[in-house]
């Protein structure tokens, strides 16, 4: 009962020490017997507030040490114009003046007779907390609450040793270890350790609660300590009336918070939904690419939760305090200084996506590395390389850079695969070409139409440089088709005799480095293309195609 009464009474002083304006608590101060508060006065210059408080304090518990006051002694004199004076017996205990009264909001009349009563009160409550009865009964209290602390804690570490084993023996044995996909995320250890510390938490507030109700109870039955024991009680009693109070006040803004998230929510499934069928070609929109719904979803996503941010923040309970707004500028000047080239990233991640410079799963070379486009994300791009890595390359780089693309056309109009070889003049370049192209004829997954064809790339010093061309369709098999023709090749050329070595030149032959008209169409060429003037000539589309 008494604990119930100092949480009440604690409430009720953390309710006078924060309600009314700031200047009333700078003139004025509570007068405090034996931890209670009775009534607050004012001072002035040469009288302060904290000096009278504590002269009428002193003067009360005198009254209440004096055997031969009674409570009826007390009396109010009005003989002085606009001062009530509070008499016991003939003593002066204290003046009540016009100030006092404005400051409860009442005359000094009905002040000073509240005055007398609280002060009644206080002299009675001194006199019986100090009766040998109470103190012994209070004692006797103390000895019992401190004996039920005591067992109270014997059975409490006894059930939580009880709580243990039974919970390590029936759910310590289920426990497993959390995988997914076949890698451990969490283990059966590290689980049974979380459980173990939440129980030893609920054991330590729990002791933690049950002390704090042990000192308050005991402390206030003791004149001497009762005012500590208020001042503990408080300081659980102020936050938790202080949360009580902002969380009532908050309520609407709250509500409006949690309305807002509703719609924001299903704002942006529904917008889901409709990317979703955009991407699954189920609707179509004009001049817009299936590839383009989800970053596009992303982008209307950022956009309309930032929008639903900005109308949430005034509403966000503590946004207009000066914490608050330091907090939110710190912050805006970390992610300002730090995120310059993450924006750039994203920038240039959908500045590839809507220029449709790459999709997933082209073959692609971007600076030194080839390979297929494994993952595109707003920062980076997972590019797979030949040799089965993955190599993330930052988005901006990439938009820096040159990419080249052997996907995007293969299946249209074919890539054109090509390698060269460098033959001396002595070899009729007829015979290369004938040789060349029969190589690409037994390379299989070469394209018979459009037809290879041959181009002279360079009259050097020592050796004319031929280069074969030939289509095909699937650019992630474009380096298997390489192997196969430069082994063809290689066969070709061996089975007609015609060494692959660029020459390097010493001095002049004994004979000059030309071909002879009889040598001219040598094997595998075909004498039949004299008639044209051009054998194997290149058609002018595949130059095109080029």
């Amino acid at each position: 009962m008494l604990f119930a009464l100092a949480w009440a009474a604690a409430a009720g002083a953390a309710d006078v020490r924060t309600q009314g304006p700031e200047a009333d608590d700078e003139v004025s101060v509570e007068v405090v017997v034996d931890g209670a508060v009775l009534f607050r006065v004012r001072g002035t210059s040469a009288f302060p507030a904290e000096k009278r408080a504590q002269l009428v304090a002193e003067r009360i518990v005198a009254l209440a040490a004096d055997p031969g006051f009674k409570r009826e002694d007390l009396r109010i004199d009005e003989s002085q114009p606009g001062v009530a004076q509070v008499m016991a017996g003939n003593t002066r205990m204290m003046a009540i003046h016009a100030a006092d009264a404005e400051l409860e909001g009442v005359d000094a009349r009905t002040l000073a007779t509240t005055v007398v009563h609280r002060v009644g009160e206080a002299v009675e409550v001194w006199r019986h907390d100090r009766l040998p009865a109470t103190l012994v009964r209070n004692g006797l209290y103390a000895v019992g609450a401190t004996l039920a602390l005591g067992l109270g804690f014997w059975v409490g570490a006894l059930l939580m040793r009880r709580w243990r084993r039974f919970t390590e023996q029936r759910i310590g044995t289920r426990i497993h270890d959390v995988k997914v996909f076949g890698f451990r995320v969490v283990g059966a250890r590290q689980m049974w350790a979380a459980l173990t510390s939440v129980l030893n938490l609920l054991w330590l507030a729990a002791v933690l609660v049950a002390l704090h109700v042990y000192f308050g109870s005991v402390l206030l039955l003791f004149p001497w300590t009762r005012g500590f024991a208020i001042d503990l009680i408080a300081l659980v009693v102020k936050p938790l009336r202080t949360f009580a109070v902002g969380l009532v006040a908050a309520l609407p803004d709250l509500i409006f918070l949690a309305v807002l998230f509703v719609l924001v929510r299903y704002a942006l499934r529904l917008i889901k939904h409709f990317f979703d069928n955009v991407g699954a070609g189920r609707l179509t929109l004009a001049d817009f690419e299936p590839d383009w719904a989800l970053p596009t979803y992303r982008l209307v996503k950022v956009l309309l939760i930032a929008i639903a941010a900005a109308v949430a923040y005034p509403y966000i309970p503590g946004s207009d305090s000066d914490a608050f707004k330091g907090m939110s500028l710190l912050l805006g000047v970390i992610v300002s200084l730090g995120s310059s080239s993450v924006i750039g990233n994203i920038i240039a991640g959908y500045t590839m996506t809507y220029r449709r410079v790459f999709k997933l799963g082209d073959r692609v070379r971007i600076g030194e590395y080839i390979g297929d486009v494994h993952e595109a994300r707003l920062l980076v791009t997972h590019l797979r390389t030949l040799k089965n890595e993955i190599v993330a390359i930052p988005n901006s780089m990439i938009l820096g850079s040159e990419v080249v693309n052997y996907s995007k056309l293969a299946g249209k109009m074919g890539l054109i695969l090509h390698t060269n070889v460098g033959i001396g003049y002595e070899t009729p370049w007829r015979q290369v070409e004938a040789m060349l192209l029969e190589a690409a004829a037994r390379t299989s997954g070469l394209l018979r139409e459009p037809p290879p064809f041959v181009i002279h790339q360079k009259l050097g010093d020592f050796c004319v440089d031929y280069e074969i061309n030939a289509y095909c369709k699937d650019a992630h098999a474009m380096y298997g088709l390489y192997n196969v023709l430069h082994r063809n090749i290689l066969d070709v050329f061996n089975e007609y005799g015609v060494q692959i070595m660029t020459p390097a030149y010493e001095g002049d032959p004994d004979e000059p480095k030309l071909v002879p008209r009889e040598r001219w169409y040598a094997a595998p060429a075909q004498p039949t293309a004299a008639a044209t003037g051009a054998p194997n000539a290149v058609p002018l589309q595949h130059e095109d195609n080029r």
